[in-house]
Parts: structure tokens; C-alpha cells; sequence
């Protein structure tokens, strides 16, 4: 398959990657001051190209702790000067989001489902784009539910499928349903894939990710405050969706995936199962395990930071 860039610039990827990071709104440019609102940052009330030109790689999650301490551990990884304990969150006039800067990494927490994470990416990809920021990669770093994977295995997102496992994401504007399409890059995939080969512990694999709009009933359990199905009618749905390479189901990678490729920026989505919904509903391991597991999918984006910028 050519990759998406081809077709988004128009011209082969050496020539993209010297573009900025780019926006698809024309009225942007006609804003006397463009206020990213949920971050607390604005173009007139902040340098957003010295604060964040030099960023490369943005990785965000739905958890503002994970998001920070994501940030510590790449703060060691890539061994930067300073107290990890000491970075400063630079949306602390929010409490919206979090957003922590570590050299070329921005680390930044997105909410739970596709409403609070398309925000975010909103004022995300302005923010990359007022900043002059070029050849950036994004990630979503989180956790899910496996479908016939062993907990703890890392899914590298493929596509990005609906409840019907179509690779696509529909967006309300104007009364009318816009529909995107949700193919994520395919060499950065290829390229995560080769460094888990080269991690210890890690299992990753690369499948087609469903995301949901709920927790409970969208993902087909059978434990939330409302069931109208039966145990095997879950299974039944579980098993189509294996059938259509689902590995993993989870809340935000299709508007993830839709908005980068809109906007032609390379992206990945890498989630660690947290259980095989084949086997049951609620996650039962213990704390520490799913600490680990929760790890797992920063250490995989961390070796791949540090190969690109050289220290592997």
C-alpha cells in the first residue's frame, strides 16, 4: 500500500518531511490570536515556536498521571540534565490537560474517550502548527481489551475500526456526517514492530484496534448497570470481530487516527491488553502486573525515540 503521506502531500516523503506541521482550516491564518483554550497557551500570550519548535515526537494518554510519569521515565531514558521529579506542567493553569516537555518529546494526558481526545488533538495539532514544528510523530500510548491475546501484549494499531469493524470515523459538522478514513502509517508501525524484536518481555503484535464510545455496553460486557444481551450473543460479536483482525478494543483511536491522516501527520496507536475479553469482563491481575503491562507500551515508544535521534 503506498503510505498516506504520498497522498496527503502530494509528493514523496522526503519533501513532506520538510514541510511544518500542517492544519486543514483557512480561517486560522485571519485569527489576530488564536487561544488554545484547554491547554492555557494562546499565540500572543506565549513564544509557541520557541517553547515547542524543536518538538519531534508527541505521545499522549488518557491518564494524567501516566502522561507524567511517562514523561519522567523518557526524561531518563534520553538522559537529560535536571530532576525528572522537577518538570513542570505546562497546562497548570488548566485542569483540563497535562502537558510535560522533555527536549523533543511532549508528553500530554487526552481524557477518556473520542469527545475529550478530538479536543485536545484540536488545539494539539494548532499548537505543533503555530510552533513551526516539523517531521513530528504522534502516539497514543494506552491500555485495552485483548480479543484472543494473553494480557500484556502490546497491539501496534493497523487500522483503526467502528463498531461494524470499518476502517473509518464519522464526524457530525453542520448536521451532516463527515467520514474519514482511519489507516494509520505503515512504516511506523513496521518500525515499532522491530523494536519490540529488539526489547526483552515485550509481546506486541500489529492488528486492526476497535474503539468504542463507552466502556460497558459498547464493548460488549456483560457487567455494566445495563445488559440487554446474552453471554453468547457477546461471544458471538467478540468472534466476528477476530474474524475482521480485531485485536484489541479501546476509546479513542479512530478520531486519533482520522485527524492525523487529515492532517497528514504520521501517527501510531500502541495499547497494551489489559485482559482477553474472550475470557471474561473485568480486569483481575494484580496491581503490579498491570503497572508493568501499563509500562510496556512506553518502553516500545521510548527505543524507538532513541533510535531515531541516535542513541541506540
Amino acid at each position: 500500500m503506498t503510505s498516506f503521506l504520498v497522498k496527503c502531500a502530494g509528493k514523496d516523503n522526503n519533501e513532506y518531511l520538510k514541510q511544518q506541521v500542517q492544519v486543514k482550516n483557512p480561517y486560522l491564518e485571519t485569527m489576530e490570536e488564536d487561544i488554545l483554550y484547554h491547554f492555557s497557551l494562546g499565540t500572543k500570550t506565549h513564544n509557541l515556536p520557541e517553547m515547542f519548535g524543536d518538538i519531534k515526537f508527541v505521545c499522549v494518554g488518557g491518564s494524567a498521571n501516566r502522561m507524567k510519569a511517562f514523561a519522567q521515565f523518557i526524561h531518563q531514558e534520553l538522559k537529560m540534565t535536571g530532576n525528572p521529579e522537577e518538570i513542570r506542567d505546562i497546562c497548570e493553569g488548566t485542569d483540563r490537560y497535562c502537558m510535560y516537555k522533555v527536549g523533543p518529546v511532549l508528553s500530554v494526558s487526552h481524557g477518556m474517550g473520542v469527545p475529550s481526545i478530538s479536543i485536545m488533538l484540536h488545539e494539539l495539532i494548532k499548537l505543533l502548527h503555530h510552533a513551526h514544528c516539523r517531521d513530528v510523530v504522534l502516539f497514543r500510548l494506552g491500555t485495552s481489551g485483548g480479543i484472543g491475546l494473553a494480557p500484556g501484549t502490546v497491539v501496534v494499531t493497523e487500522k483503526a475500526v467502528d463498531h461494524s469493524f470499518r476502517p473509518q470515523f464519522e464526524q457530525v459538522v453542520l448536521g451532516k456526517v463527515v467520514t474519514r478514513s482511519t489507516e494509520l502509517d505503515e512504516g511506523v508501525a513496521a518500525e515499532l514492530l522491530q523494536c519490540s524484536s529488539e526489547l526483552q518481555n515485550i509481546p506486541t503484535v500489529i492488528g486492526n484496534t476497535m474503539c468504542t464510545h463507552d466502556f460497558y455496553e459498547g464493548q460488549g460486557r456483560l457487567d455494566g448497570a445495563l445488559c440487554s444481551f446474552s453471554p453468547e450473543e457477546k461471544q458471538e460479536y467478540l468472534r466476528k470481530a477476530y474474524e475482521a483482525g480485531v485485536r484489541n478494543i479501546e476509546m479513542e483511536s479512530t478520531v486519533f487516527a482520522a485527524m492525523c491522516r487529515v492532517c497528514c501527520l504520521k501517527a501510531a496507536v500502541v495499547c497494551v491488553t489489559l485482559l482477553n475479553r474472550f475470557e471474561g469482563d473485568q480486569i483481575s491481575s494484580p496491581h503490579d502486573v498491570l503497572v508493568e503491562y501499563q509500562q510496556r507500551p512506553q518502553v516500545l515508544v521510548s527505543h524507538f525515540i532513541k533510535k531515531r535521534l541516535g542513541q541506540i
